[in-house]
């Protein structure tokens, strides 16, 4: 899926001492709300899902990315001169996830170079390497956080994340008790958890978190993993979602609607077209581009611009994918659906 580039790579202007000259402070808010109206005035990307690593401590039953293999990482300098360009040409918003992020020692340095450079920041992390002081810098930055739990059954957990980390999740998220910033709580409903999310959105909402339910997907494009243990029957899991809404247990606004297009989604109905390529691209942690997860590559941003980069993207190949509605992740259609439905969008909450 991710384009690997070797030690004998063609140097980045980083390496060639063409590093832009960076800002002092954040851009000014009127620069910030210009430049992402113009993004979606002219529907380009405002939203960048990254992989700042490939490496991860768990080894999920549902995620076939090209983990813990030998792939370059970009340095601190080259993400900031990438990320520094992406700014300029309308991306906004950063989900920053792995592999685990935050197995990468750099990480909150590099989330302050992007905060510096104007960026909303989340940060999707399995939970397992949370300390008080990781939290106090994440908590200074602004940083909206993203935790995956989809069990509370430590058998349960170890099933589906191929790693015994309950205990070491639960210990992060007490340290997050006090969190100022958005955080969010990310339950995947599979075979294994479907007859106990309910649980774990009542434990998110308990712990002061907003609940963020999806279904797990296979086979998208060059995303998801079979994975027998996990697939479900579809009827079955819509219901997890209908009682969800029936017992009124989702945040209002923009989390609400998720799960109601995770109900037309499991019932086969045909969903808008997602973001992918439009509103939102995908980055691997060597600075490849594609449309999303489920897509190739296009181009490399130490080599070219977003733009030059977006010219190749094989529109015919997104449109082909969104047509057999084949996924509802919430990256690949968040921009869209709140475009969609702005009076939803205004209801959601950042706190709960």
């Amino acid at each position: 899926m991710l384009i690997q580039i070797e030690q004998t790579r063609q140097k980045s202007p980083v390496e060639l001492g063409q590093l832009p000259t960076t800002r002092d402070q954040k851009p000014s808010l009127r620069h910030a709300l210009w430049g992402g109206l113009k993004s979606l005035v002219f529907q380009r990307p405002l939203l960048a899902v990254w992989q700042v690593n490939l490496r991860c401590n768990s080894s999920c039953g549902y995620c076939n990315l090209p983990l813990n293999e030998g792939r370059y990482e970009m340095t601190r300098d080259e993400i900031r001169h990438v990320f520094a360009g992406l700014y300029e040409e309308g991306i906004r918003f950063i989900f920053v996830q792995g592999g685990e992020p935050l197995l990468r020692k750099d990480v909150p340095s590099i989330l302050q170079d992007l905060v510096q450079l104007g960026f909303h920041l989340t940060l999707i992390t399995n939970g397992t390497r949370f300390t008080s002081g990781l939290v106090r810098e994440l908590d200074e930055l602004g940083v909206s956080l993203s935790i995956s739990l989809d069990t509370l059954e430590p058998l349960k957990y170890e099933r589906i994340r191929g790693a015994d980390q309950l205990d070491q999740v639960l210990l992060g998220l007490d340290l997050l008790e006090t969190y100022l910033h958005p955080k969010f709580l990310t339950c995947i409903v599979s075979e294994v958890n479907r007859n106990e999310v309910h649980e774990v959105v009542r434990f998110a909402r308990s712990r002061g978190f907003l609940p963020v339910v999806g279904a797990y997907h296979w086979d998208v494009g060059l995303y998801g993993k079979q994975d027998p243990t996990l697939m479900y029957e579809r009827s079955q899991v819509r219901t997890v979602f209908e009682r969800l809404l029936e017992d009124d247990l989702l945040p209002p606004g923009y989390f609400r609607q998720y799960a109601k297009d995770n109900v037309a989604w499991l019932q086969g109905e045909s969903l808008k077209p997602c973001d992918a390529g439009r509103y939102s691209i995908a980055i691997d942690a060597s600075g490849n581009v594609a449309p999303c997860l489920s897509l190739p590559t296009a181009g490399n941003l130490l080599e070219s611009s977003l733009s030059d980069i977006l010219a190749k993207f094989d529109r015919t190949a997104i449109q082909r994918c969104c047509e057999r509605s084949s996924c509802n992740r919430v990256d690949g259609r968040v921009i869209g659906s709140i475009l969609r439905h702005p009076i939803v969008a205004w209801q959601t909450p950042v706190t709960w």
